[in-house]
């Protein structure tokens, strides 16, 4: 970084934010200067009529009015340039928009459409927006530090390269954490990102700027990343759907982030949208490219959507068999969160031919805490700190909280390392065995021959995303309930239930915490119930074993036909 305080850089950097969206063409109007805490109506006060409609269409829509002639692509993408602008002005989860690129790429879709009377790909004028740290040529890419501000992408990331070839126009570039290592979204150079549905409260992280802009529908299809859970709680928090998927299928190439080459907890690259379909939609583009054969370190598994990958009736229906997760052992989640569990299964029960439950016993969450927290930072944080200090900037407090304050981070040996991948790898097969032991014993496999029985095993866990609905800011101090999906490398998919009430969801009067965490996050609702009114959403999400990412999507499918959600 150029001798230049670390105030200079911000200033620099919201500077060059404010220029990308002052060239939005018409200008955005200004937002009112005294905000309701749910901010989710404005932008359809200040958008024109046709605005409104594009950008609260989904992807699923809006890809075959583009295909057909009924829209253009510089139409739609102008019009999520505009509503971006507006949810920067309301939620600060912008880092810069990219009017002049994204409408010469949509004249030039436009132009292509005129010509060939076809579309160029599955994507063809679908604005997209992307997370500040997965790389674009010759754009920054700080990830977060102050320090890192001068720093330039030197090609685009993989995973972009296979999208814009699909056809997509890429708008917007979103807010992250200090660090990326936050379940928030605050960072040095542009301040704190805001929950639209409640400004007191966080949209989650460290994938937040996406969450916050897609919950104010500035954007249809987002991409995210997921170590710890950074696509899944601020879907939960938003109102969105998303997709952790398991390691090495969507290519991470061209990101910027510490510790790069780093194996022992593997971060991975995830949708989110504001629809089911749109998680497909991604899903299926980027894995029908083949990334495996550029980037060898994914694995050849194609979206595997043609096939049913759940069981069936002997009449061919199928079935679902589903282990709720009520709570951890450790946290409590509070009453929106169980309202949400109980709501779902309560309603599936009605289909006794088609669902099953049982409850899930959790396998000792707080050792799986122990593992992955120690793995997160195998240098004992060393780049963190050097990334942060190089440029004098302060320690945001949940970068001290994950780092200076979390007993398991110190600078491991390579003998440690491998015993505590050994640790990974021995919860892992302890975890498998108590899902195998789900099934229902048969004479071909009977439990302890080494065999596993299939027949009546758990197909899909249903599990709360987080210990709350969506935080105040400054206080997601509890990870397990999506970390714990990291450890395993299990695939998760985030949904939409319901929204808190604190008129139903009432605190639970003489609660005895099962442990200090769990008594931190219950003085956090039982304190302020009232916190959550106001439409704050509740979302969960259901855990698949590693690689059956897509059995996820078909068992939320067959949920969804019995349920509607959110409700």
């Amino acid at each position: 970084m150029a001798n230049r305080s670390w105030q200079e850089t911000a200033k620099i950097a919201q500077d060059l934010r404010d220029a990308s969206i002052s060239r939005v063409e018409p200008p955005v109007p200004d937002v009112p200067s005294a905000l309701p805490k749910n901010v989710t109506d404005i932008p359809e006060q200040l958008l024109t009529k046709d605005e409104v409609l594009i950008t609260r269409s989904l992807a699923e829509n809006l890809l075959p009015a583009i295909a057909s002639g009924k829209l253009t692509s510089v139409s739609v993408t102008n019009a999520f340039l505009r509503r971006a602008s507006l949810a920067q002005k309301l939620t600060n989860c912008i880092t810069e928009l990219l009017p002049e690129d994204a409408l010469s790429r949509a004249k030039y879709l436009d132009s292509y459409y005129a010509k060939h009377k076809c579309p160029i790909g599955p994507l063809h004028g679908l604005p997209i927006s992307v997370k500040e740290h997965i790389g674009m040529k010759g754009k920054g890419l700080n990830a977060g530090f102050v320090s890192w501000w001068d720093r330039k992408a030197e090609d685009d990331a993989h995973v972009l390269k296979i999208l814009w070839k699909a056809g997509c126009v890429f708008y917007a570039r979103t807010t992250e954490p200090q660090t990326l290592m936050h379940l928030e979204t605050s960072n040095n150079l542009y301040g704190t990102t805001v929950n639209p549905f409640n400004r007191d409260l966080t949209p989650g992280g460290s994938s937040g700027g996406e969450g916050a802009l897609l919950g104010l529908r500035g954007s249809c299809l987002g991409i995210g990343s997921d170590i710890g859970g950074s696509v899944r709680s601020p879907a939960a928090n938003c109102g969105l759907y998303s997709l952790k998927p398991t390691s090495y299928r969507i290519p991470t190439h061209g990101w910027a982030g510490t510790m790069y080459g780093e194996e022992q907890i593997v971060p991975v690259t995830g949708p989110m949208s504001t629809s089911l379909e749109g998680v497909k939609l991604f899903m299926k583009t980027v894995l029908a490219a083949k990334p495996w054969m550029t980037e060898p370190a994914l694995l050849p598994i194609p979206w595997r959507d043609h096939i049913n990958h759940l069981p069936t009736t002997p009449q061919g229906h199928k079935k679902l068999k589903i282990a709720v997760l009520w709570h951890d052992g450790v946290v409590r989640p509070h009453p929106p969160i169980t309202r949400a569990l109980r709501s779902i299964v309560q309603k599936l029960k009605s289909f006794p031919e088609i669902f099953t439950f049982v409850d899930w016993h959790p396998y000792n969450h707080a050792e799986a805490w122990e593992i992955i927290s120690t793995l997160y930072f195998p240098d004992g944080g060393r780049e963190e700190i050097e990334a942060i200090e190089a440029s004098g900037e302060p320690w945001r407090p949940l970068s001290e909280f994950i780092i200076k304050e979390n007993p398991h981070v110190k600078r491991l040996s390579v003998e440690e390392v491998w015993y505590w991948t050994a640790r990974r790898e021995a919860y892992r097969m302890a975890y498998a065995k108590r899902w195998n032991e789900t099934a229902t014993p048969t004479a071909a496999a009977s439990p302890g021959d080494g065999e596993v029985a299939e027949e009546g095993i758990v197909d899909v866990i249903l599990a709360p995303v987080g210990p709350s609905a969506a935080p105040r800011l400054g206080q997601s101090k509890y990870w397990a309930y999506t970390a714990q999906w990291n450890l395993l490398d299990y695939p998760a998919l985030v949904f939409p239930v319901t929204h808190a009430d604190p008129k139903i969801d009432k605190k639970e009067e003489g609660y005895v915490p099962l442990s200090e965490k769990d008594g931190f996050n219950e003085a956090l609702y039982g304190d302020h119930p009232e916190v959550w009114a106001g439409g704050v959403p509740v979302g969960l999400q259901l855990v698949g074993r590693r690689y059956e990412d897509e059995k996820l999507v078909e068992a939320l499918e067959l949920v969804r036909e019995r349920v509607g959600m959110p409700f």
